[in-house]
C-alpha cells in the first residue's frame, strides 16, 4: 500500500514576516509590507513570543488588552511588569524590579525640597564636554500658558521651568505678558495678575533659555551636529517654543508627544498625564498644574525610553526622510525575491531615531 500524500503539501506557501508574524500569499506582498513597516530592533517587542509591535500601546494590547494573545498574556500576568512591559524569570525578580520601576510623584514646587522662587538660574557644569566620549545632556522644559485676545484663546507664556537630568531645578520664572491677559486659566495654571505683574520680560526669558540650551555653542554648530548644545525634553514642545517665540534644532528635540513608541496605536499623541500614569505609575495634573512636576515626569519618561537595551544596528543619526530613502535604495539594489524573511528584516531600518542612541558617545554614533 503506497504512502498517502501529505495534504499540507498542496496548500499554497505563505510568506511570514520575521518581525510581526503577518503572513502573505505572495512574496511581493511581504516585500511591500517590509518597505512600509520599518521593522527594527528598536521596536517594542513581546518578550514571550518575540513579536514586534509598532508602539508600546500595541504591545500593551497584545499582553494585557481585551484581545490579548492567550499564551503571552498568561505568562506575562505572572512575571511581567505592567509599567515597562519587561518579563522576569521569577516573581521575586519582578518584586525587586517593581520597587525601582514604580516611581513616586515629584515633590511640588514651593516646598523646602523645591523652593518656590520668582526667578532662578543655575548653569550646568560642562567640564567634561571636551572628552571624545561626551554625549549631550538633556534638559526638560515646561511652560504654563495664559490666554490673551478678546476670547482668551491666544496662547501667552505665563511661567516656565527647566529641570536637568537629575531633577534639579535650573531655571524658573513667571513671565510678564506682552499683551493684556484676558484669561489667567487659574483652575489649571494657578496664575493670577499678581504673579505676572513683576514677571521677567519674554525677550529676557527667551535669551536665558537659549543660553542654557545652546550651552555656549554657536547656533550654526548646534544646527550642524549639536556640538555642546543640550537635548531639550518636553511634551508637545512645538507649543512651548511657539509661545516663547523661538525655535531649536530638530535633531536636539525629544518630544514625548511625538515619539513613535509612546504613541497610540493610530500614532496620535497621548497626554502627559496618561503617559505618566501608564509608564511611571503615579498621577500628575490632578489639580493646578505644577511645571516642575511636569518637567520631572517628562524627564523620567525620556530616561525610561533612553535606557532600553537594544542591539546596535550602527545606522547612526537618522531622520525619517533619511531612513525612508535609505531603505528604498537598499530594496532596489538587492534581488528581493531571493531573500528570506529573516534577510528582509536584516536590511529593514526604523523611520525614527530611537532615544537609546542618546546614550552612545558622539564618537561612536557618528
Amino acid at each position: 500500500m503506497g504512502s498517502e500524500a501529505d495534504p499540507l503539501e498542496n496548500l499554497p506557501k505563505r510568506h511570514k514576516c520575521s518581525a510581526c508574524y503577518r503572513q502573505y500569499k505572495k512574496k511581493e506582498h511581504l516585500i511591500e509590507h517590509m518597505k512600509t513597516s520599518y521593522h527594527s530592533v528598536h521596536q517594542p517587542r513581546c518578550m514571550v513570543c518575540k513579536k514586534h509591535c509598532k508602539s508600546f500601546e500595541s504591545l500593551r494590547e497584545h499582553l494585557i488588552g481585551p484581545l490579548a494573545k492567550g499564551v503571552c498574556s498568561a505568562i506575562f500576568s505572572k512575571w511581567g511588569c505592567q509599567l515597562c512591559l519587561t518579563l522576569f524569570d521569577s516573581p521575586a525578580s519582578l518584586d525587586d524590579h517593581s520597587e525601582t520601576c514604580h516611581l513616586s510623584a515629584p515633590v511640588p514646587m514651593g516646598t523646602s525640597e523645591v523652593p518656590y522662587i520668582d526667578s532662578h538660574i543655575d548653569f550646568l557644569d560642562s567640564s567634561d564636554e571636551n572628552n571624545d566620549d561626551w554625549r549631550p545632556r538633556a534638559i526638560a522644559m515646561d511652560c504654563e500658558m495664559v490666554g490673551g485676545g478678546s476670547d482668551g484663546s491666544l496662547e501667552l507664556c505665563g511661567r516656565i521651568c527647566l529641570v536637568d537630568e537629575d531633577e534639579n531645578l535650573i531655571f524658573h520664572t513667571y513671565v510678564k505678558p506682552q499683551i493684556p491677559v484676558t484669561n489667567y486659566r487659574y483652575d489649571i495654571t494657578g496664575l493670577t495678575e499678581e504673579h505676572l505683574r513683576d514677571g521677567m520680560p519674554l525677550k529676557e526669558v527667551r535669551e536665558k533659555v537659549l543660553q542654557i540650551l545652546y550651552n555656549g555653542e554657536s547656533i550654526g554648530k548646534a544646527r550642524l551636529d549639536g556640538g555642546k548644545a543640550r537635548l531639550v525634553v518636553g511634551h508637545d514642545l512645538a507649543h512651548d517654543f511657539d509661545c516663547l517665540g523661538m525655535d531649536y534644532p530638530y535633531h536636539l528635540i525629544r518630544d514625548t508627544a511625538k515619539y513613535r513608541p509612546l504613541a497610540k496605536t493610530n500614532f496620535a499623541s497621548h497626554s502627559l498625564k496618561y503617559l505618566t500614569r501608564t509608564y511611571l505609575g503615579y498621577e500628575i495634573q490632578t489639580g493646578i498644574h505644577d511645571p516642575y512636576e511636569d518637567c520631572v515626569s517628562v524627564m523620567r519618561l525620556y530616561k525610561r525610553m533612553r535606557d532600553q537595551i537594544h542591539e546596535n544596528e550602527g545606522y547612526g543619526k537618522l531622520t525619517p526622510t533619511d531612513s525612508i530613502v535609505g531603505i528604498c535604495d537598499s530594496w532596489r539594489s538587492k534581488e528581493l525575491d531571493n531573500l528570506t524573511p529573516d534577510e528582509l528584516y536584516a536590511i529593514s531600518q526604523p523611520d525614527y531615531k530611537c532615544w537609546c542612541l542618546d546614550l552612545k558617545p558622539k564618537s561612536v554614533e557618528a
